[in-house]
């Protein structure tokens, strides 16, 4: 898709998201076991108990959905362009289970540590399980793109298996299973905060969108344009690490978000990374909404978590990317 029209669609798709994603939250603030309704609200005025629901669980948790989404779909749009394959993101590289082993470890030994130090040693982990799997590609012949995605889950699946062991061990096997399990029935006014932090990595992305889209050409190129490859890719890393510490921390895992999300993109208006990042936020923030609303309409006055359905989405996504990449490659 030449330059030119790759702009005029994402303007034309930017500005059509927009009014749904207001429309999402909006749904997203109504929607739920308790009662609640603008007229509910006019009625009652600010002290009454609509508008205690609406600032204590509502609008948190609709905040909470709109940064987590764009943040995990931020992170998996920088593995694809560091990584260099379009079916890597944070959940299938072993990132997040590195960063859950992390909070586990912490929750085992210092389960007073504060929440700020739980996600900077979530982050540490994090960090330390992409960097794992970037040595074992490194070590391992790939003879084709899809070996990179099953290199990943393997990792993760060692990871999780860990993980999964020392829960065990320790009688936290439970509580391992429903913190991972991706649940924003928890949040509320006072338990989210941390994830305003993917809108500042969202800023410092923007303004190093031109580097990562240069990166994203391969180690030799961009050197050769001049650029501190090994600094974009570490500050990549760190930005993704952070995310999704402070995602696993606050709601669990969110599967395939950052995987489907940026691939759609991709399709939609290339490989730019400025030109795609606002759509990349846009689609992660909406997804993860409707994906919400859809798991507390289903069995109402029961939840789906979003763990759940935005699995059976974004496995059914994957499946259709990885046959698509190995028609093309055939």
């Amino acid at each position: 898709m030449p330059p030119a029209h790759s702009n005029t669609a994402a303007r034309a798709f930017l500005w059509a998201g927009l009014p749904l994603i207001a429309v999402l939250a909006a749904l997203s603030l109504f929607v739920g076991v308790s009662s609640l309704s603008p007229a509910a609200l006019w009625a009652e005025g600010m002290s009454g108990r609509s508008a205690q629901i609406l600032f204590a669980a509502r609008l948190p948790r609709t905040l909470a959905l709109m940064l987590a989404g764009a943040g995990m779909a931020m992170a998996g749009l920088v593995m694809q362009i560091l990584v260099r394959n379009r079916f890597v993101e944070p959940s299938t590289v072993g990132t997040t289970e590195a960063a859950g082993l992390g909070i586990l470890l912490v929750m085992l030994f210092v389960p007073d540590l504060p929440v700020f130090a739980r996600m900077l040693v979530a982050a540490v982990f994090g960090l330390a399980g992409t960097a794992l799997f970037l040595a074992v590609l490194r070590a391992v012949p790939l003879r084709s793109t899809l070996m990179v995605p099953l290199i990943g889950i393997l990792l993760s699946g060692v990871i999780g298996a860990v993980s999964t062991f020392i829960a065990y061990r320790y009688d936290f096997l439970q509580s391992l299973t429903a913190w991972m399990q991706g649940d924003f029935s928890i949040i509320l006014r006072g338990r989210y905060e941390m994830l305003w932090l993917a809108l500042a990595m969202l800023v410092a992305l923007y303004f190093a969108a031109d580097r990562f889209t240069v990166a994203g050409l391969g180690k030799e190129l961009a050197t050769s344009l001049g650029l501190n490859h090994r600094a974009v890719v570490w500050l990549g890393l760190g930005l993704v690490a952070l995310i999704s510490a402070a995602v696993v921390a606050t709601v669990g895992n969110i599967p395939f978000l950052g995987l489907v999300v940026p691939n759609i993109v991709s399709l939609m208006v290339g490989d730019n990374t400025r030109r795609s990042l606002p759509l990349v936020v846009m689609g992660g923030a909406g997804m993860v909404l409707a994906c919400d609303i859809v798991g507390r309409v289903v069995i109402r006055p029961y939840e789906i978590p979003i763990g759940t359905t935005m699995g059976v989405i974004g496995s059914a996504v994957f499946l259709f990317l990885l046959l698509r990449g190995r028609n093309r490659v055939a």
